[in-house]
């Protein structure tokens, strides 16, 4: 007897990887600070081009998804051209990054995927030993002797991080116009003390970092446009005016060292490596540069609702729109998701066609971030549900909204595998240093211990694991930088974290999902009250960098739920394989029945590497009711839990055939289960498990009326992933 879902979940159950608001999160903004990770660069010497090779400039153009990537341009002979990608190899591309600055090429693309560019194709058939100081140094068919075309023009994918101490190569400086502008780092420096005591930095001298020493911009030449961009790196969506007389005064009793170039930026830059070169500042006698009846230039940066002071606790604690027309769903971090639009009362994606950076850059701004530091494509942050509202949406970078930028409503050819989402620069709040994870295997998990002020004096200590769950943890993911919360621990007894913080300082936790820190979530504050107490009972998180290989469709598990009341002696082969809750064992086989939540699950495999069953074929456990194998005890956990995140009923599904039942475009199958066949999930492929088969339910008999989280884990031989907070709502 099958039942509507909302006869007995009340509000149809929040369904369905539904922590949506939850996928607000932690700051990642440019530049970051990642000690946490990572150990001192070493000193960078820059390579010396042999003497006979051709003096070149590069730059990276066309339809860019992050600053650190673009069609690879190449300005020789007084004209710029590009690259043909006949021959080109990841060793070229590390040649190309590295002249720009960064530290290695993570990929490259061929056929114009960046857009076709213009002029000569300068070199073809190019061959790099990866080790060479300049492109120019690689052999190929030699200056503009090419038979290919701009449709096969090459472009390259740049590591975010720069090389230290790298220093922008200015020999050609005076013969190229409009030339990119490369440094190794940039800053706000705050210069009045009222500014030098808050945090995030909002106002100070605009620095470059040039070798080992950072210098200022001169301001002849400084626009709010300029402004807009800095501000916009840091994670601010705006720029104000400033008090001048302060500034004169200042730079009047100091000595100033400035950098010897000028910004011309447009004001719709994601970030300074796009805007250009302006005019060279003026050299004294001694070569000294310096800034003729000028001073350091300032921005002083307007900061979105969630940062903006807000009485003595001087920020907000949670980030609430008022009447949103665009919001961020599925990412890790604060700033980050998949976008959504509401559009007649109704919230839907928007689709990657022509997604680009600065497209991207406008959604940022709208929501009170800065700049986009990547626009997403191919719903790497998840797959929304429902309607695609916008496609082909192109900006100029000045409209307050994506709904001013020019796109086309019709979605035709569009699905929810190319959803469009931004990761967004926002400030830097330094929440990281008042909370650490102690004890675990990896800097990944571990007991949570706090930084709080006591008597005047601030210690470390535990937080109080009674009633602390998945909530929880993804605030404290967040704001340690770490992604996702996996697993959210009341119990860390073999967790050792340090013995000088072994105190319970704060309990009582509850947090509604978009705080910024876990000091924001509501505690007993310095009542601690702890009823277990002991080291035992100290609150432990394990998180994840990253959203899992095997992606749930959210969309199909929603439009296939449905309720059905189903008699015990249907549920005999069930029981054999733990399919039923506990207690089933106590149900009248004849006359009883139990209720069940079933729905068909279809799991895509978005890694880079097939999926396969971690024990071959001789290993494969026979079940005699079902009669078939399974290749995995457990190939997905269905989990359904309270708002707290606690689980309340489980279900789970034995692999008893992994196949590739569908697959992307000319993927080839690979994977059939018929004739005690392969089981696997091609890359590119997914498998699906249709609702009428034995065990794709949960048994929720025991579970009241009320509303509930739907959380579906594919197991991927621990590669575990709570889909609520990566596939989206």
């Amino acid at each position: 007897m099958e039942r509507p879902l909302c006869s007995h979940l009340c509000s149809c159950l929040a369904m369905l990887a539904l922590l949506s608001p939850l996928s607000l999160a932690q700051y990642d903004s440019w530049p970051h600070y990642p000690e946490y990770f990572q150990q001192p660069a070493p000193e960078y010497h820059q390579p010396q081009a042999p003497a006979n090779v051709a003096k070149i400039q590069l730059r990276l153009a066309g339809q860019k998804r992050k600053h650190s990537e673009g069609r690879v341009e190449v300005y020789y002979d007084g004209q710029w051209g590009t690259v043909c990608d006949d021959d080109f190899s990841i060793h070229a591309a590390h040649v190309v990054c590295r002249e720009l600055g960064y530290v290695e090429a993570k990929s490259w693309t061929a056929s114009s995927s960046y857009g076709k560019g213009e002029g000569p194709i300068w070199l073809d058939n190019l061959h790099c030993t990866g080790n060479e100081a300049t492109l120019a140094a690689c052999t190929s068919n030699g200056w503009g002797v090419t038979d290919c075309k701009h449709t096969e023009d090459v472009g390259v994918v740049c590591s975010d991080k720069r090389i230290p101490g790298f220093k922008f190569d200015n020999s050609l400086i005076n013969q190229i116009e409009n030339l990119n502008i490369q440094v190794e780092d940039i800053r706000i420096r705050a210069i009045l003390s009222t500014y030098r005591k808050r945090t995030p930095v909002m106002e100070g001298y605009v620095e470059v970092k040039e070798g080992k020493t950072w210098k200022q911009i001169c301001d002849k030449h400084w626009t709010a446009k300029n402004s807009r961009v800095v501000c916009g790196m840091f994670g601010f969506p705006g720029e104000r005016t400033y008090n001048t007389k302060v500034y004169k005064m200042f730079a009047s009793r100091r000595k100033q060292r400035y950098w010897p170039f000028s910004m011309d930026c447009t004001g719709t830059e994601a970030h300074i490596s796009s805007c250009k070169l302006g005019p060279q500042v003026s050299l004294d006698p001694m070569k000294n540069v310096t800034c003729e009846n000028g001073l350091p230039a300032v921005v002083s940066c307007v900061p979105g609702q969630v940062f903006s002071p807000d009485g003595p606790s001087r920020f907000r604690k949670a980030y609430k729109p008022e009447q949103p027309l665009v919001r961020l769903r599925g990412g890790a971090y604060i700033g980050e998701g998949r976008v959504e639009v509401l559009k007649n009362g109704e919230w839907g994606t928007v689709c990657d066609d022509k997604w680009d950076l600065v497209s991207a850059s406008v959604v940022c701004r709208e929501l009170g971030f800065g700049s986009a530091k990547e626009a997403v494509t191919g719903s790497r942050l998840g797959q929304g549900i429902g309607p695609i509202h916008l496609n082909e949406i192109q900006c100029t970078g000045n409209e307050k909204s994506i709904i001013d930028c020019k796109f086309n409503a019709e979605s035709q050819g569009c699905n929810h595998e190319e959803d469009a989402g931004v990761r967004c620069n926002t400030p830097a709040m330094g929440l990281q240093k008042k909370l650490r994870l102690n004890g675990g295997r990896n800097p990944y998990e571990g007991r949570v211990e706090v930084l709080v002020e006591r008597n005047g004096s601030l210690v470390w200590g535990m937080v109080c694991g009674q009633n602390w769950g998945i909530v929880e943890a993804m605030v404290v993911c967040r704001q340690l930088g770490l992604g996702f919360a996996s697993n959210a621990f009341q119990e860390t007894w073999y967790w050792h974290g340090d013995v000088n913080s072994n105190k319970v300082v704060m309990s009582g936790v509850k947090c509604s999902g978009t705080e910024l820190s876990l000091a924001h979530c509501r505690h007993d504050g310095e009542d601690v009250a702890c009823p277990q107490g002991g080291v035992q009972y100290g609150a432990g998180v394990a998180c994840s960098e990253t959203a899992p290989d095997l992606v749930l469709n959210a969309e199909m598990v929603q439009q296939t739920t449905y309720l059905e009341d189903r008699p015990m002696f249907l549920l005999q082969c069930a029981m054999e394989e733990n399919c039923l809750s506990a207690s089933a064992a106590q149900t009248d086989p004849t006359t009883g029945y139990r209720r069940l939540l079933r729905f068909s699950s279809q799991i895509h495999n978005n890694g880079q590497s097939d999926f396969r069953p971690k024990n071959g074929r001789h290993a494969w456990i026979w079940h005699d009711c079902h009669r078939h194998y399974h290749s995995m005890e457990v190939f997905t956990h269905y989990d359904l839990l309270n708002l707290n995140g606690t689980k309340v009923a489980e279900g789970h599904k034995a692999s008893f055939c992994l196949e590739d039942t569908e697959c992307e475009g000319d993927i080839q199958k690979n994977y059939e289960c018929a004739n005690f066949g392969d089981q696997g999930i091609t890359m590119g492929c997914w498998d699906m498990y249709r609702h009428d088969i034995d065990c794709q339910w949960v048994d929720i008999t025991d579970v009241p009326p009320g509303d509930y989280l739907f959380q579906v884990v594919p197991s991927a031989k621990r590669r575990k992933k709570s889909l609520s907070t990566s596939a989206g709502s």
